[in-house]
């Protein structure tokens, strides 16, 4: 059984990609990396969510364990760091730092496609609710990862974007503890498809093709919202884009995550040369979508640098 397995054995099977010996060791070892987290925020939910954030951290670098012997440490160490950051978020008051990023992990590209353990972790997010599974995209697998971005991105204060990630994460650590390590499909095929359909669209558009794209692919219900504002139907996402073509602005694409209803795809802005401030350097698409079309479209503009 896996519960009496040595700490190296389960190590060596996690980085293979068995969801099961992965849940076994953070059952194993919750207690020390919960009494970690209480010996340096003291008791209340930032502890609980320091341990949460350091289980969904070790599942993505799992395989930067070099001793699978001394995995126990390894994962006290996570804690701590995570720890550290939220004390420093308290003394700036601000939650903007990205844990994953901080700390070197990889890019959201190869979370999705070189990951052992990717379709473990997307059938789990499958299983939270829009808003959190929304929100845990953007943190963890896109680049509008500060809390105060993901908060306008999202047309919500920064405390919901904080209460959201907390429950999402809670929720998945609880998944990762009572796994089966059942197989899943591939899931980085919606998110290469998705990429695919953001390639496609931003051609069609500017070949004059928008207009019979959006009538065959969105919704007749659908809206789109920019600055958090609703900005109209499908009759003004049109008139949108052929205002910006017209001035000469272009989108290129960067990358798209993407779950069985939610889809984010990440732009950047090509203004004309003569007009270089004409719109901000990206766009962010955050777009819903049932039975194949898609309802709606909320339009995120990340802050110049």
């Amino acid at each position: 059984m896996a519960d009496f397995s040595p700490d190296a054995t389960l190590t060596r099977e996690a980085q293979a990609g068995e969801v099961a010996a992965l849940g076994a060791l953070l059952a194993r070892h919750q207690a020390g990396m919960r009494a970690t987290a209480l010996a340096i925020l003291g008791h209340g939910p930032d502890a609980e969510d320091a341990v949460q954030e350091a289980a969904l951290i070790a599942l993505r670098r799992i395989g930067d364990v070099r001793d699978p012997a001394a995995v126990g440490p390894w994962l006290r160490m996570i804690v701590r760091n995570a720890c550290r950051m939220r004390l420093r978020a308290r003394s700036r008051e601000q939650f903007g730092v990205d844990l994953d990023r901080a700390s070197n992990a990889p890019g959201p590209d190869q979370v999705l496609d070189e990951h052992a353990l990717r379709d473990w972790v997307w059938h789990a997010i499958e299983q939270l609710t829009p808003s959190l599974r929304m929100t845990l995209m953007l943190r963890h697998f896109s680049g509008v990862t500060e809390y105060d971005a993901i908060a306008s991105a999202c047309g919500v204060p920064v405390g919901t974007v904080r209460s959201r990630l907390s429950e999402a994460r809670a929720k998945l650590t609880s998944a990762l503890l009572a796994t089966a390590g059942d197989a899943h499909d591939d899931a980085s095929k919606l998110s290469r498809a998705a990429g695919m359909e953001a390639v496609e669209t931003m051609a069609a558009a500017e070949r004059g093709e928008f207009p019979e794209l959006v009538r065959d692919r969105w919704a007749p219900e659908f809206r789109i919202f920019a600055g958090g504002v609703l900005y109209g139907d499908t009759a003004a996402a049109v008139r949108g884009m052929d205002s910006d073509l017209m001035a000469g602005v272009r989108q290129r694409f960067r990358n798209a995550v993407a779950s069985r209803d939610l889809i984010i795809w990440e732009m950047e802005l090509l203004n004309p040369p003569d007009n270089p401030d004409h719109c901000p350097p990206g766009v962010t698409w955050l777009m819903r979508q049932r039975q194949g079309r898609i309802t709606g479209v909320r339009l995120y503009h990340p802050k110049r640098s």
